[in-house]
């Protein structure tokens, strides 16, 4: 006779305890602990501890005191697959993201093919499932090939999965196509992202322009292409009524022509990333080509004014950046170098600069990576609450560290931040209750 059927064991509990809980969406900062099971938060605060309110049988994590706050939500990251595998691929973004403290991230359909239609989202959300480490969304092209004039089936593709749209690191630059992306979006109350560069200004641009650039004798990228864009867009959103999203912004002018649509009532969001607060175009120095990024690094006035946008929350969302290129694109002269760097490991600790050097609150810089990225593509992670996905970091707010782009689990190394020192270290990245990644002792 056939022996008895195995049983299959009920899953455990998860315990955190002895962890400062940051929780931005609520403005939660408190010690306690935390528990999960079946891969969502069941509860949390302080009564949760070594003394009592820990289920029997759940395994237990002592955090040291280290903060507990939800999982990183990167909202901008190039993974170059399908097509670029060997700058990148889904598996090793997704190893270099939970390395990171990033449990979800959304990719620019900028691959191989382009992501413009059903079949590129699949593709996508298969090769998530199978990785099983951070989850990944992506973007639909807003123009078929990212060609900039014929647009694609958004409201197909947003029923296929593409949390919003965008044409990646190209500008649309044609306003009666921008137009009709806007009206076609405002039907289905889509998100429309824009890379914000007058192409005709900054074609065959290498760096910001300007005394730097100058010296070098390199080509120069105005400031002003930036903002010139934005500007244009913002008029058709107000024709439009749509919801229009600047990615990187990396200028004083941008900001305050942001905050002004802000104040007019215009549904305008924005991004940037950490080499826009953190560096300025001193960065290329003799001629280093990991700091050529898109859009440039630009002068230090800006990067003030940027540093403070962030600070003040007129920037909604902090986003890596994250663009791999390998040595082949990089180790050339600056003017024919891809532009981009990497960033999905270096986006907590650098942005956490800003708190540590008192420019900005702890919870909000957290926010900006986790709870408003999330709400902004209507995703229910970010936040720690009763009902909520297990996506989790724990890390060290204090730890020092030097950043070694050698070391950087990216299958790229090219990061502008490379000997960079900082202060905080990501020490474990949970995915519906997973451990993704545990920091060596």
């Amino acid at each position: 006779m056939p022996g008895p059927k195995s049983m299959k064991q009920p899953p455990r509990p998860l315990a955190f305890v002895n962890a400062r809980l940051l929780d931005p969406a609520s403005g939660l900062d408190t010690a306690g602990g935390l528990l999960a099971m079946d891969g969502v938060i069941t509860d949390l605060g302080p009564q949760i501890g070594t003394n009592g309110g820990i289920p029997e049988g759940a395994e237990v994590i002592d955090c040291g005191g280290h903060c507990l706050a939800p999982g990183l939500v990167d909202m901008r990251v190039q993974l170059r697959e399908p097509g670029e595998e060997h700058k990148e691929t889904i598996a090793t973004g997704s190893a270099a993201g939970a390395a990171g403290g990033v449990t979800s991230m959304v990719c620019l359909p900028n691959t191989d093919p382009v992501i413009d239609d059903v079949a590129g989202v699949e593709f996508i959300a298969r090769r998530a499932r199978e990785t099983k480490r951070a989850k990944i969304y992506c973007y639909g092209a807003v123009t078929k090939g990212l060609a900039g004039r014929d647009l694609v089936e958004m409201g197909l593709l947003w029923e296929s999965g593409a949390l919003a749209f965008t044409d990646g690191v190209a500008a649309v630059g044609n306003a009666r196509v921008m137009h009709r992306a806007l009206s076609y979006a405002r039907t289905f109350d889509l998100l429309v992202l824009q890379h914000p560069e007058e192409p005709h200004l900054a074609e065959g641009g290498a760096m910001n322009a300007g005394e730097v650039a100058t010296r070098l004798g390199l080509s120069g990228i105005p400031p002003e292409a930036e903002v010139m864009m934005i500007e244009r867009d913002l008029h058709l959103v107000a024709m439009t009524g749509a919801r229009y999203h600047v990615a990187h912004v990396s200028t004083a002018a941008a900001v305050e022509a942001i905050r002004a649509a802000k104040a007019r009532g215009l549904r305008v969001t924005c991004d940037t990333a950490p080499p826009y607060f953190a560096l300025n175009e001193n960065a290329v120095g003799d001629y280093r080509t990991f700091a050529k990024l898109s859009p440039p690094l630009r002068g230090e006035d800006d990067r003030r004014a940027v540093a403070a946008a962030v600070a003040d929350g007129t920037i909604d969302c902090v986003a890596s950046d994250h663009a791999p290129h390998d040595q082949d694109s990089k180790r050339v002269p600056f003017a024919q170098a891809a532009a981009g760097g990497v960033g999905l490991e270096t986006l907590l600790p650098v942005t956490l600069e800003l708190y540590h050097k008192g420019e900005a609150r702890l919870l909000d810089l957290l926010a900006q990576m986790t709870c408003k990225p999330a709400d902004l593509l209507g995703l229910p992670q970010g936040r720690l609450a009763k009902g909520a996905p297990a996506d989790l970091v724990l890390f060290d707010l204090d730890a020092p560290g030097r950043i070694d782009a050698d070391r950087l689990r990216s299958k790229s190394k090219n990061s502008p931040f490379d000997g960079r020192p900082i202060q905080g270290r990501v020490l474990r990245t949970i995915v519906d209750g997973r451990t993704v990644f545990e920091a060596d002792a």
